[in-house]
C-alpha cells in the first residue's frame, strides 16, 4: 500500500482496522445499537419489467466532469422511500439517490488514467458497486466497455434513478453506444442488480470475472467493509483485474474511510494499492481515489 507521508500523528488511531469505539456519536451516520433489519432480497432489475412510479418523478440535470456533459437524475427520497431529508437509514436506504462527490472524483481519475495510457474500457467487463446515479459506470459505457453491470443496495434506486440515468445518457450520446474492438463493433450490455454485498454475488453474472470494478463512497460503514472486500475478491478477474475506489479519507461519525478499507486490504495481502488522486479543495474532508490490483 502506498504510504501516507503526512505528519499528522493522531491519524494513526484513525487508520487502525478496528478502533476501540468506531461509532462515537459524532454525526447523523451513527449506526443504531439495536440489530439492523434483514437486508432486502437480492434480485436483478430487468428493463422489460421496469415500471417507474408516477409518484417518483426523475428530472434530468447536466453535470460537467472530465470534459463530458453527463445527465444526472434528481429523485425525491420522500417519494421513493417515504423518508424526508435522509441521506442514510442503515438497513433500509443506503444513500443511493444522492450524488456524492466521490462519483465525480472517480470519473475525473478514470479519464486521467485513460489519458496516460494506464486504462482502457474498450471491450472490458465492468462492475460498479454501490452505484446510485451510476455515473462512473455510464462513463465506462461511453468509453466502449463491452458490459457494465450496476449494483446498488436498493432495487428502488435502480428503478427510479440508475436506469433512467443510463437511458438518458445513452440517448444523449448515441455515438458512444458501440466501440471499435478487434472482432468488430460491440454494443455495451447493461444489467442491474440489487442486494447486500454479503449476498449479491449469488446473482451477479461473474463469468470469468470483471476486468474493472468501480466504486465511489462505499467504505463509510465499518461493519460493511469485510463483505465489500470479499465481494471484490469473488468478482475480480484474474490476473489483470483492477479496482478503482473513490472515498473520503475518513467519514466522521462512523469511523470508516479509504484508509480503514486499505488496512483490511493490506492485512489480507492479496491486492496491492496505489494512490491515483487526492482532492483537498476545502469543500469537504480530504477525498482520494485509489487503484487496487492482484499482486
Amino acid at each position: 500500500m502506498a504510504s501516507d507521508k503526512s505528519n499528522d500523528a493522531p491519524k494513526e488511531a484513525i487508520f487502525r482496522l478496528f478502533g476501540d469505539n468506531p461509532t462515537s456519536g459524532l454525526g447523523f451516520l451513527d449506526f443504531p445499537e439495536k440489530p439492523l433489519p434483514p437486508p432486502p432480497p437480492c434480485l436483478e432489475v430487468l428493463l422489460s419489467e421496469l415500471q417507474v412510479s408516477a409518484d417518483a418523478k426523475c428530472s434530468m440535470e447536466p453535470v460537467d466532469v472530465a470534459g463530458l456533459t453527463l445527465l444526472k437524475g434528481r429523485v425525491s427520497t420522500e417519494e421513493v422511500f417515504a423518508l424526508s431529508n435522509s441521506d442514510l437509514v442503515p438497513g433500509k436506504y443506503e444513500g443511493g439517490l444522492k450524488l456524492w462527490e466521490g462519483s465525480l472524483d472517480l470519473i475525473a481519475a478514470l479519464n486521467s488514467e485513460m489519458g496516460n495510457g494506464r486504462l482502457s474500457f474498450t471491450g472490458k467487463r465492468v462492475l460498479e458497486l454501490g452505484c446510485g446515479h451510476g455515473l462512473p459506470g455510464i462513463f465506462a459505457c461511453l468509453k466502449a466497455a463491452a458490459a457494465v453491470h450496476f449494483q446498488d443496495f436498493n432495487a428502488e434506486v435502480l428503478r427510479c434513478l440508475t436506469i433512467p440515468n443510463v437511458t438518458a445518457n445513452m440517448e444523449e450520446n448515441p455515438q458512444y453506444l458501440s466501440g471499435e474492438v478487434k472482432e468488430g463493433r460491440i454494443s455495451t450490455e447493461t444489467r442491474f442488480f440489487s442486494g447486500d454485498w454479503g449476498e449479491v454475488h449469488s446473482i451477479l453474472d461473474q463469468g470469468t470475472g470483471y476486468d474493472v470494478i468501480l466504486m465511489a463512497e462505499t467504505v463509510y460503514s465499518i461493519p460493511a467493509l469485510p463483505n465489500l472486500y470479499k465481494l471484490i475478491k469473488k468478482c475480480l478477474s484474474s490476473p489483470h483485474g483492477i479496482v478503482y475506489m473513490a472515498a473520503k479519507k475518513y467519514y466522521f461519525g462512523v469511523g470508516g474511510g479509504s484508509r480503514r478499507f486499505l488496512s483490511l486490504v493490506e492485512k489480507d495481502g492479496l491486492l496491492s494499492s496505489s494512490l491515483v488522486a487526492e482532492v483537498a479543495d476545502g469543500s469537504s474532508n480530504v477525498r482520494e481515489v485509489w487503484k487496487l490490483h492482484l499482486k
